[in-house]
């Protein structure tokens, strides 16, 4: 029986799809050893990366070949990314000893602009299939690794950390995860091109490479 699309993501990509769920930092955050400073500079860029995420979503909407379809599931993804994720926002600023100014006047780093400039275009000038492949590989590997923390009853004492982690768990992402596997195995196979393959690939690798940059702290600002 051959492997549906979704599952061909996962199997093609398997070894970067794990090195992206079982990252130090994602271990560390269950453990709630992951310090502080670090989970301020991921929170930081998280809140630039996600303007250019709901707006790739928000193209999904606009490009959906069937909007009465498509248009529940993503808008309660929009809502639980504008809504819960923003409030998360702006309470966490105090633990994290973050201003809303500084917040909001931050810059992305090189990798987090990179990341950035790669949604906004497929948003832009992907098809809507394209768009809903990015979104599976990163909303994909999120439910993952918050998955298999709360499966392992990693709930750390920060409740920040707590938090964060039940935000990206199967109550908040599993319905829509689920819908986008289901939308990608409908995909006729002559619909299926190299380039879904090579936007699975990118994604990954930005996602492991917000992880590198959070944990380590290298290459988190620009040169000069």
């Amino acid at each position: 029986m051959d492997r549906t699309l979704s599952a061909d993501i996962r199997a093609r990509h398997a070894a970067a799809w794990e090195r992206v769920v079982v990252h130090p930092f994602v271990e560390q955050l269950g453990d709630g050893t992951l310090p502080l400073e670090r989970f301020r500079l991921y929170f930081v860029q998280d809140y630039i990366f996600v303007k250019d995420l709901v707006s790739m979503a928000g193209m999904a909407l606009a490009k959906s070949p069937d909007l009465g379809r498509a248009s529940a599931p993503i808008n309660r993804f929009l809502a639980g990314v504008l809504n819960p994720e923003n409030d998360l926002f702006e309470r966490a600023l105090t633990q994290l000893g973050a201003s809303e100014e500084e917040l909001t006047s931050s810059v992305a780093t090189p990798a987090t602009q990179g990341f950035c400039d790669f949604i906004a275009r497929v948003g832009h000038e992907g098809t809507f299939d394209e768009i809903i492949t990015v979104l599976y590989v990163t909303e994909g590997t999120y439910l993952d690794w918050a998955s298999r923390l709360i499966a392992a009853g990693r709930r750390p004492d920060n409740e920040i950390y707590r938090e964060w982690i039940d935000l990206h768990g199967p109550a908040a992402l599993g319905d829509f995860v689920s819908w986008m596997g289901s939308h990608l195995d409908s995909i006729p196979p002559e619909r299926v091109s190299a380039r879904t393959d090579w936007l699975a690939r990118t994604a990954l690798g930005y996602e492991l490479m917000f992880w590198e940059q959070a944990h380590s702290g290298a290459g988190a600002s620009w040169p000069g």
